[in-house]
């Protein structure tokens, strides 16, 4: 009864053993892929915030001039904002 007891402890801590490294494995590319996923996420926000700035710009260009009435610049910075919005 010891022996066989022995065998499947042994037989129970190698399937264990097993288990345990698939689990680590399959934790290891899931990590990967979430930091691939974060990492495209990252540069997505980049682009938007980039975005975000070139607009920003461009608004306070326009604000400018129209608080100088300067109607050339304004409508320069109009015809830029219109670009901007159109991705252009």
């Amino acid at each position: 009864m010891k022996a066989r007891l022995r065998v499947h402890g042994k037989e129970a801590a190698h399937n264990l053993g097993r288990f345990r490294a698939r689990l680590r494995d399959e934790g290891v590319d899931a990590l990967r892929e979430r930091v691939a996923e974060l990492e495209n996420e990252v540069q997505e926000c980049r682009q938007l915030n980039l975005r975000l700035a070139e607009l920003t710009d461009v608004v306070q260009e326009l604000l400018v001039p129209l608080a100088q009435r300067d109607e050339t610049r304004l409508a320069e910075a109009v015809e830029r904002l219109d670009r901007y919005s159109r991705g252009i």
